[in-house]
Formats: C-alpha cells, sequence, structure tokens
C-alpha cells in the first residue's frame, strides 16, 4: 500500500503530475507504524537476500562481456574444459540421454562412451552412427518427450532391459526459428505452446518416469540441459529493450522452476536435480545467431559436451536444485 507523506488523497493526482520530483513515494512496513522511502526498502530486499544466500557469485549476464572477461583473465576453465575435465568417473556408469542422435546430445553420447560408460539414448529417430556407437539396442527411438505413453513405455522396457541409471541428461529440446515479437505482429502461439511442452515438461516426463519405473541407482543424478534464457533477471540484459523470442524465454523459464521443484520433491529419495546452461554451442538449434557465435564465444558440441559432464560429475545433494552456466561453474540467477 502507497502513501504520500501530508498530502491529502484527492490531490494525489495533481501531486504526482506536477510535483513529481519533490514528492516521496513510502511504503507501510509492518509490524510496526515505521514508513519506509522505496530506496530504502529496496536496500533492505537486497540486504536480505545477500545475508540469506552471501556465499553465492554468480554468472555474467552480458555474453559478451563474459567472454572478453574470460579472455582477458586467462580463465582456463572458461577457455579450455580440458584443462579440468576427466572423465574418468563415467566409467561403468549407465548414462540416459534424451535427443542423443545429434547435435549437443550426440556429443555428450560420444564423449560418455569414450570414457567407459553404457549410454542409452532416447530419441525420435536413429541413425547408423548413434548405433554403432552405443549398440543398436541401447537406442529407444521413436521417443518424443512431448509423448506421455512413449516415455512412459520406454522407461518400462529401459528398466526390464538393464540395470539402473546412474545419469539421466535431458537434452532434448526445441527452439522456434523466426524471432517473435509483439510489435511485429509475429507471435506464434502454437509454436510457444509446443516449445513449452518440449522443452519444460519434456524433462518433468522424463524424471518422473525414471523415478516412477525404478529405473534409478539409489544416488542418481537428473541433469536437466535449459538455458541462460530462462533468467527472468537477465532478461534486463540480454533482451533489454527489445523481448521477442517469447516461447523460447518462456519454456526455459518454465524448465528452470520445474527443476526446481523436481530437487525438493526427489530430495527425500537421495535423487539430485541439476540445471545447467550449457554454454553457447556451434549447434543447428543456434544457427540462427551465428553471426555472433565469434564474439561471444561459442564452442563446438564437443567442447559443450564436456561443460555438461563435468558439472553433471560434480553435481550432488549439496548442489540439487541450482541453476549453473556450464561455460565458468558460476550460479545464474532466476
Amino acid at each position: 500500500m502507497l502513501f504520500i507523506r501530508q498530502t491529502p488523497i484527492v490531490l494525489l493526482s495533481v501531486v504526482v503530475g506536477f510535483l513529481a520530483p519533490k514528492i516521496e513515494v513510502v511504503a507501510w512496513a509492518q509490524p510496526a507504524n515505521i514508513f519506509l522511502s522505496t530506496t530504502t526498502r529496496t536496500t533492505t530486499a537486497l540486504n536480505m537476500a545477500e545475508m540469506s544466500d552471501d556465499k553465492v557469485e554468480y554468472s555474467m549476464p552480458d555474453q559478451v562481456k563474459r567472454f572478453a572477461n574470460a579472455q582477458e583473465t586467462n580463465n582456463e576453465r572458461f577457455l579450455d574444459i580440458s584443462t579440468v575435465y576427466n572423465g574418468g568417473e563415467l566409467s561403468g556408469k549407465r548414462i540416459l540421454v534424451t535427443g542423443g542422435n545429434r547435435g549437443l546430445g550426440f556429443e555428450i553420447t560420444k564423449e560418455a562412451v569414450s570414457n567407459g560408460a553404457s549410454v542409452i539414448v532416447l530419441c525420435r529417430s536413429t541413425n547408423d552412427e548413434l548405433e554403432e556407437l552405443v549398440g543398436k539396442y541401447n537406442v529407444y527411438s521413436g521417443v518424443d518427450v512431448s509423448d506421455n505413453v512413449a516415455v512412459d513405455k520406454a522407461f518400462k522396457r529401459i528398466k526390464s532391459d538393464g540395470g539402473q541409471l546412474d545419469y539421466v541428461i535431458n537434452n532434448a529440446g526445441y527452439f522456434y526459428e523466426p524471432n517473435e515479437t509483439i510489435l511485429d505482429a509475429s507471435l506464434n502461439f502454437e509454436e510457444q505452446l509446443k516449445q513449452i511442452d518440449i522443452c519444460a515438461l519434456g524433462p518433468l516426463r522424463v524424471n518422473a518416469a525414471a523415478v516412477n519405473s525404478k529405473a534409478l541407482a539409489d544416488d542418481a543424478r537428473l541433469i536437466i540441459i535449459t538455458s541462460q534464457a530462462g533468467s527472468c533477471e537477465w532478461r534486463a540484459t540480454q533482451n533489454k529493450d527489445t523481448g521477442g523470442d517469447y516461447g523460447h524465454h518462456m519454456s526455459r523459464a518454465a524448465c528452470n522452476i520445474g527443476g526446481a521443484l523436481q530437487a525438493e520433491e526427489l530430495r527425500k529419495k537421495g535423487y539430485s536435480v541439476l540445471l545447467v546452461h550449457p554454454g553457447f554451442n556451434r549447434t543447428e538449434m543456434t544457427a540462427k545467431y551465428k553471426d555472433i557465435w565469434d564474439i561471444e564465444g561459442a564452442v563446438e558440441p564437443s567442447v559443450g559436451a564436456k561443460r555438461v559432464l563435468y558439472e553433471a560429475m560434480k553435481s550432488s545433494m549439496e548442489t540439487t536444485g541450482q541453476f549453473v552456466n556450464a561455460e565458468d561453474g558460476l550460479r545464474i540467477p532466476w
């Protein structure tokens, strides 16, 4: 509830219209009869947030500056993930990857196999290279993550076909290529719903089926590849004065809240959930932005795969529910 100090309510419109520079907007603070200015109120809220999470170091929202800063500081972890990456922990693990038939998903699959993991792939379509890599019977094709029946059926087969899963990596996604804005009347609500169905509900369907089919190892790690596009706070930097790409950003924000809720519910089962922005990868999905790949530090999918797996191996009950940037390992604000 807002008040204007010592200003009759009937004159509010006049005061706001002509004397705005001279007035102080205040808010009623419960339970005491204390007035706080907007500046004080904001500062207090920030201090409270810092007090509750004072050890968090967040990644930089400006992608160009983030990459430039990594170069200036010679951040080896950012510039060359191989300096810290060791995939030996994956040896002997059973890993499921959705959308592992192409792009980043295929590179994750390939990297995991090269380190001795047994990888199962859920995908809509298969190919000879994938089947040769993981084995024909480890490819569950014809499975769309937006299809409840297909996902549930696949996990029942996975449970009966072999051992329990140590990792579930939710990689399948969809990005509607044309830019959407209100002002040029280019909003496509059908495509927006499709993105939300695949990118937000997809990981929820997959993880729920994995849990309910009892296909998970006792300390299984559920990894959700999301995007920095889901950070509401970063929109003021990355989409400043432009907005746009409504379906994509909304789907990733929905994905993130879904992951946060899963982390809380599944904590009691011992399953950790980590939300990972894989960094800017030079894939078919990001080709619409290829003109800025270089200045924003976009990497080959093989590098992005190591970044994702590095964060996956580090994930635990201590990090469950966090939203992490795989480029620098720092958290991204909601």
